[in-house]
C-alpha cells in the first residue's frame, strides 16, 4: 500500500502503511500527533497524541499521560480519504512520516485543501 496526497491536480505517493501525522495547533501552539494505517483501501485511526489542553482540545477522559503527551484511542471508522486545510497564515504545515522514516511536509504555503488517501492500484504501476 501507499498513502497518495493529492493538492492542486498534482499527486504525490508515499510507500508504506502506516504514518504519523503532526502538526502544531495554530492558536494555542500545542504539538499534535496522529498514527494512521492503510488497509483494503482505507485509513484508519489507531492513536492520537496531544501535549496539552486548550481551546477544544482537551484530550479524551480515557486519555493516559505518558512521556509528555496524553495518549488515546480515538473511536473513529475507517476514512476514506482525510482533507487538510493548507492556509498558509500558521506558519508551518503538516508533517507525514511513514513508518519507513521518510518524513514530508506538507501545506506549509497557501494552497488548496490538500486530500490523504489510499492510492489505488492505477496509480501504483504508473
Amino acid at each position: 500500500m501507499s498513502l497518495c496526497i493529492a493538492a492542486a491536480g498534482k499527486l504525490i505517493m508515499l510507500a508504506g502503511t502506516a504514518f504519523t501525522l503532526s502538526w502544531t495547533h495554530s492558536v494555542e501552539k500545542i504539538e499534535w500527533q496522529e498514527d494512521w494505517v492503510i488497509d483494503a483501501g482505507a485509513l484508519h485511526l489507531r492513536q492520537a497524541r496531544v501535549k496539552g489542553s486548550g481551546a477544544g482540545m482537551e484530550p479524551p477522559a480515557d486519555a493516559r499521560f505518558e512521556e509528555g503527551w496524553w495518549v488515546y484511542e480515538p473511536e473513529l471508522a475507517a476514512q476514506p480519504q482525510m482533507v487538510l486545510a493548507a492556509s498558509g497564515a500558521t506558519g508551518q504545515g503538516w508533517q507525514i512520516c511513514m513508518e519507513t522514516g521518510a518524513c514530508r511536509e506538507i501545506g506549509r504555503a497557501a494552497s488548496s485543501p490538500l486530500t490523504l488517501r489510499a492510492c489505488t492500484s492505477e496509480e501504483k504501476s504508473n
